[in-house]
């Protein structure tokens, strides 16, 4: 089995035993992962906001203006 790619740097990965901060390849890469978390580079979706952009009306719809 090939080993995987680290997510920040594409090096091969150690597996578990070998290596602590997996499955990043070193503590570096696992550092500046977590300072992409830290400054928003990341984000999870939010499901319900998607949803409530769903249901409001597009820009080219009527919003009460009088003609």
């Amino acid at each position: 089995m090939p080993l995987q790619p680290c997510p920040i740097c594409q090096k091969p990965v150690a597996p578990r035993p070998e290596n602590t901060s997996q499955p990043f390849c070193s503590r570096r890469c696992r550092a500046v992962d977590l300072g992409r978390w830290l400054g928003e580079e990341y984000r999870v979706p939010d499901r319900q906001a998607d949803e409530r952009e769903d249901e409001m009306p597009s820009d080219g719809s009527d919003r009460g203006h009088d003609a």
